[in-house]
């Protein structure tokens, strides 16, 4: 039987601790949360390997080093509103609750998204909401956020999530254009200005509907 309490610590000590991850917050969510609740029965296993974890359908459970290491340059406040995009079965919504004040998760797989709610019951979550669709639109119903972060990769920044940051806000995402090599990357606004900063390389699969559009210019 595998000892998912010492997986964790050694996914902390091993994975995100030597690759600077040192956000005590951060750390403690991972430490604290039961990632194989978030991957199919079959892979509770290898829930803690450093690589994504397929869900099916083309889905993947982000490799905690990259997610522990946006989370980490977000910054994140206890009194913050946080939109992730790709809520997927959920694990990145759950450590997001220990660190925000209000999570807002938009998932466009019907399925991902009742089997995500249903691991955030079990786990008594109450500071986040799901929403059904179009990954691309965000939820501009509840903007501005504080922080947005893309649980998973993305060809382009959709400008209709941009739009939904807030003034100050931190938007973290791995922007892979095709044919180039993903790059995690920092936008912030300040007014009307948004300024973009690469902060490390990172692979991991593209989220669905963020791919570029055929004669899209960057």
């Amino acid at each position: 039987m595998t000892d998912y309490a010492a997986a964790r610590l050694n996914m902390v000590e091993s994975q995100l601790r030597p690759n600077k991850v040192t956000d005590l917050r951060v750390l403690g969510a991972f430490l604290d949360l039961p990632r194989e609740w978030f991957v199919p029965e079959r892979l509770r296993g290898v829930a803690y390997v450093d690589e994504d974890v397929p869900l099916g359908n083309g889905r993947y459970l982000m490799e905690p080093m990259i997610l522990a290491r946006l989370l980490q340059i977000a910054a994140i406040k206890p009194a913050d509103s946080v939109l992730e995009i790709g809520t997927g079965s959920g694990y990145g919504a759950a450590v997001l609750s220990r660190l925000a004040d209000t999570v807002v998760s938009v998932e466009s797989d019907a399925q991902l998204a009742r089997d995500a709610e249903a691991a955030l019951r079990r786990l008594d979550v109450r500071n986040v909401t799901i929403v059904t669709g179009a990954l691309a639109d965000g939820h501009p119903a509840m903007a501005p956020y504080d922080v947005i972060i893309f649980n998973g990769a993305t060809e382009r920044l959709p400008p209709r999530i941009v739009e939904q940051l807030a003034e100050g806000g931190r938007l973290l995402a791995v922007i892979a254009p095709p044919g180039e090599p993903g790059r995690a990357t920092l936008v912030t606004r300040v007014g009307e200005a948004l300024s973009r900063r690469v902060e490390f390389d990172a692979s991991t699969p593209v989220l669905p509907g963020l791919q570029v559009e055929p004669g899209f210019a960057f």
